[in-house]
């Protein structure tokens, strides 16, 4: 297992925060791997979904909401195993957030683990930053351009 950390100081209350994070179905504006989402099921505070990463690989994901404070997901089959835990807390008028990722790559994918721990830690810098900046209100206007993600490399029908 790798374990992947990213964290930043936000400038805004845990509720906005949260009202940020808690958003499932936006998580593809933060997480630039995912590029599509579908939920299966929502059941009192768990959403169990599948993503797809990079138009081929298909991920199944448990997702639990600790309201305010944390979001557990469980990747339970793909190209991914492990957990994905976002950490959120407050400090006065400002929140901490955390994203600990504790991951495993299978497949094609586990023989380049080293190249992909770093395009995800990257990937997870860049999300947090993205969080930081949709609750502060910021409205950074990105250069779009053609772009390989990590995941976009492997597919798993190979």
């Amino acid at each position: 297992m790798v374990e992947i950390k990213a964290a930043i100081e936000i400038n805004a209350p845990v509720d906005k925060v949260w009202e940020v994070v808690s958003d499932l179905d936006n998580d593809a504006k933060f997480w630039t791997a995912t590029t599509s989402i579908r939920n299966f099921s929502s059941e009192n505070n768990e959403v169990k979904r599948e993503v797809m990463l990079a138009k081929i690989n298909k991920c199944l994901q448990t997702i639990t909401l600790y309201p305010k404070g944390k979001i557990h997901t469980e990747w339970t089959k793909g190209i991914i195993k492990g957990t994905k835990d976002i950490i959120l807390n407050p400090r006065n008028n400002t929140t901490y957030l955390e994203a600990v990722l504790d991951y495993k790559f299978t497949g094609m994918a586990g023989f380049m683990s080293g190249k992909i721990t770093r395009d995800v830690q990257i990937e997870t810098q860049r999300a947090v930053e993205f969080i930081k900046e949709k609750a502060e209100g910021m409205n950074k206007s990105l250069k779009m351009e053609d772009r390989t993600h990590w995941a976009d490399m492997y597919d798993e029908k190979k």
